[in-house]
């Protein structure tokens, strides 16, 4: 943890945003339980709830591209900011709904807070490599991974308390605060003004600047993989968060508590998706080269985890799996998010991101919907359609070996300074 908190202590700006990152991630969990229950409470069709994540997953799908030229175009800080407060609204907006007449509202409240949650996850990707110095972006990176997975299994506990004790109005109340809390620690991250004038130069504006963002991914291809690569692991692990449940429910219920059970498998997911990468990165360094070889190993770890998931006769092999599944999913995620932060100029980072989210969501929705469907559709078992998602892992694991050999002798230029090291720092790996 050392390396953790001597980032947040020497640098500010990140820990304001780590923060703030905080905070709005344990009201996202409040949030979710509480929408699940209110729609459950209003109605009794079982498509309702699918619905909700419908509307979630659909509207950062679509919306996220777009959100890209923003992050681009204008001041990123601000965008957060905005994004934060106009959520705080929109939830508070949850509170009017009382009957099933007002079902229209509630997916229309859900689909504007997830336009807005696409609009602020590209611009704050984005900044991370504004304010992080290079050899700190491994650091920050699994630093957020670690705290999203504790905010998972923190929120969620206290968000489901909060709602049965409480109930759903007191829950959505907490998460709109949380967003204004976190739009207070935003406002004083300090992003470099001359970033933001070179964005505002270069930009023509709307539809060109989406076109030219996917022009500048066609004609990069090691980028337009890299952006792809958390798609590809989401291919495979989004199966793996629903089969956990049934797992839980089905197989090892601790005390034949289900609750329990996910208790331990989210703290062994929150080791290791934030110790992972930084084994590795101490074994393997952070140079982009390395980057690669590290995304590798995170597949093959990634893939051989879910194999064991689903071949695991105990819990305690069960949750030995799960922590090697986690550290090859944290590794993915964070070494890629890394790398496009080194080597994807400024000035298009927006809308890089911006595609990798929206290629990660539909993969995910893809992967969540086949546990579905094969489960209900084909009569698999939790550990056939888990042990299917491991074979799954395997032939991504090809397809990047094959892209690493092709690109190994290619050299990689970083493609902006950090503010806090002078011009001359730029240099080829």
């Amino acid at each position: 943890m050392e390396i953790y908190t001597d980032l947040l202590r020497r640098n500010l700006n990140y820990r304001n945003l780590w923060l703030g990152a905080v905070v709005s991630q344990l009201g996202d969990w409040f949030n979710l339980i509480a929408a699940t229950s209110l729609i459950a409470g209003l109605t009794s069709s079982g498509a309702a709830i699918s619905y909700l994540f419908l509307a979630r997953f659909l509207t950062l799908f679509f919306f996220s591209p777009f959100a890209g030229v923003f992050a681009d175009r204008f001041d990123r800080r601000r965008i957060m900011i905005a994004s934060d407060l106009l959520r705080a609204l929109t939830v508070l907006g949850f509170l009017l709904i009382r009957d099933p007449t007002y079902i229209w509202l509630f997916y229309l409240l859900t689909t504007v807070q997830f336009a807005l949650s696409a609009i602020f996850t590209p611009a704050r990707t984005a900044v991370i490599a504004n304010i992080v110095r290079h050899e700190d972006l491994v650091t920050a990176n699994a630093l957020d991974s670690f705290t999203w997975s504790t905010m998972l299994a923190i929120g969620a506990l206290l968000g489901g308390l909060v709602a049965a004790s409480l109930g759903n109005d007191a829950a959505f109340i907490i998460d709109a605060a949380t967003f204004i809390v976190a739009a207070l620690f935003v406002s004083r991250v300090k992003i470099p003004g001359r970033l933001i004038t070179d964005r505002v130069e270069v930009s023509r504006g709307g539809w060109v600047d989406f076109l030219d963002g996917l022009r500048y991914l066609r004609g990069e291809s090691f980028i337009l993989a890299i952006s792809l690569v958390k798609g590809g692991g989401s291919l495979v692990w989004g199966a793996i968060n629903v089969l956990e449940v049934n797992f839980a429910e089905q197989i090892f219920p601790l005390g034949g508590n289900a609750s329990a059970t996910l208790g331990v498998i989210y703290a062994i997911t929150g080791v290791g998706t934030g110790f992972g990468p930084l084994l590795l990165r101490r074994w393997l360094g952070d140079e982009p080269g390395r980057l690669r070889g590290a995304i590798g190993i995170g597949f093959c770890v990634l893939a051989l985890g879910i194999l064991g998931l689903a071949a695991a006769p105990t819990f305690p092999l069960f949750s030995l799996a799960t922590l090697l599944r986690t550290i090859g999913s944290g590794t993915v995620w964070v070494f890629s998010a890394a790398m496009l932060q080194m080597v994807v100029p400024d000035r298009f980072r927006g809308r890089v991101f911006a595609f990798e989210f929206a290629f990660l969501t539909l993969t995910q929705s893809i992967s969540i919907w086949w546990a579905g469907f094969a489960q209900d559709g084909l009569g698999w078992t939790v550990r056939q359609v888990t042990a299917g998602m491991g074979v799954a892992g395997l032939a991504v694991v090809f397809v990047w070996l094959f892209f690493y050999l092709r690109t190994l002798s290619n050299p990689l230029r970083t493609a902006s300074v950090s503010p806090q090291q002078p011009p001359q720092s730029r240099h080829i790996l």
